[in-house]
């Protein structure tokens, strides 16, 4: 029998969203001083161009990128894209897992626009050089529940005239962006940096603004849907003055979040943090028979949600989800819903290396226990 490991990681939490606040985080730290407050107030509109303009300089977008704060989370990000942009060309849709999937089905359901669908089962990349240049392309560049990303950007041209819209939520902050290739960029502040819900962020280059301005939809927009008026972008909607009121308590989280960034060195080490987990990670599997990357291709593998595949009955992986989590060593694991049974770790910057490492021999003790009993 399998000796019981002698540590635990000093935080269990490998959810996938909400995911692990970031080391040392605290409530008692948040500035608190717009709770209360209008978000319209000058304090309130300043907390948000705060995040606003921290998050354009720590990510290194391009000069003329807009970020706006929108309601519903990075699905109400990519939905408000979608409506606002869509139909003005013909579209490509990628996807490789439930949430690409969900955004071909809105499309094509709720939209009723017909598209080239480009897809791939769980653990696989599609061919993305078959999208033509000239069309829309909607994509997640971080497949979160198949643990398979988008490895580079040389599919995407240059000179293209449709535009890309990429749902990025698994992705910014974690990984590296090639933005003037990325025309919409969508994330929520529940993933890479462990924020909490509710919010939305939505990145437009100077060509989706152009969009915006010079295409109008045959169909009718929700308010919170609504970025224009009489043609022209709404601009405070990326100035802080958000189209509904925002929760004034995650700003300060978010503001938390983006602070520490800061502080560990930028985007580059909260990559690097990412990374070394899933090397980590991939040490442990390489050299073992029974459990294996979803991601069938090692460059295309996910360094924030790891998706793992065992030699196990989907039962049995029930079983040592919850065993691990009644051992207090590791919290939400189990694969989504949608996807092959198996285990989904976030290794996200916000999740210590050490903590990884720490879960690994756990893996294998109730590998065992579960395998044997």
């Amino acid at each position: 029998m399998e000796a019981r490991p002698a540590v635990k990681p000093q935080n269990p939490n490998f959810s996938s969203g909400p995911c692990s606040k970031r080391p040392g985080y605290s409530v008692a730290q948040l500035d608190t001083a717009t709770l209360g407050r209008s978000h319209r107030s000058s304090l309130g509109k300043a907390a948000l161009q705060q995040a606003i303009n921290d998050t354009a300089e720590l990510l290194g977008l391009p000069e003329g990128y807009r970020v706006g704060i929108v309601p519903a989370s990075d699905t109400g990000a990519v939905e408000m894209a979608l409506w606002s942009l869509l139909g003005a060309r013909p579209i490509d849709v990628c996807s490789w897992e439930s949430f690409g999937a969900g955004w071909h089905g809105d499309i094509t359901k709720q939209l009723k626009l017909e598209v080239n669908h480009i897809s791939a089962d769980y653990g696989l990349l599609p061919d993305l050089s078959q999208t033509n240049p000239d069309h829309d392309i909607v994509f997640t560049w971080n497949g979160t529940t198949s643990g398979v990303k988008v490895d580079n950007a040389d599919w995407i041209s240059d000179e293209r005239q449709g535009l890309t819209l990429c749902d990025a939520t698994s992705a910014v902050f974690a990984m590296e962006m090639p933005w003037e290739k990325l025309d919409v960029v969508t994330f929520s502040w529940q993933k890479v940096l462990g924020g909490e819900g509710a919010h939305g962020m939505l990145i437009l280059s100077p060509r989706a603004v152009e969009r915006l301005e010079s295409y109008t939809p045959a169909w009718p927009l929700p308010k919170i849907f609504r970025m224009t008026k009489g043609g022209k972008l709404i601009e405070g909607i990326f100035k802080g003055a958000t189209i509904n009121t925002p929760s004034m308590l995650a700003v300060a989280d978010y503001q938390d979040a983006l602070n520490w960034v800061r502080e560990i060195g930028g985007v580059d080490q909260a990559i690097q943090i990412s990374n070394a987990s899933l090397k980590a990670i991939e040490a442990f599997v390489d050299s073992r028979d029974w459990i294996q990357f979803l991601a069938q291709n090692p460059a295309q593998r996910s360094n924030t949600s790891v998706c793992l595949t065992l030699d196990l009955s989907d039962e049995q992986v029930k079983a040592l989800v919850k065993l691990l989590d009644s051992e207090g060593v590791a919290y939400d694991i189990g694969a989504y819903r949608d996807a092959p049974a198996g285990l989904r770790l976030w290794c996200g910057a916000t999740v210590n290396t050490a903590d990884v490492e720490a879960l690994l021999p756990w893996l294998e003790w109730g590998y065992h226990q579960v395998k044997n009993s």
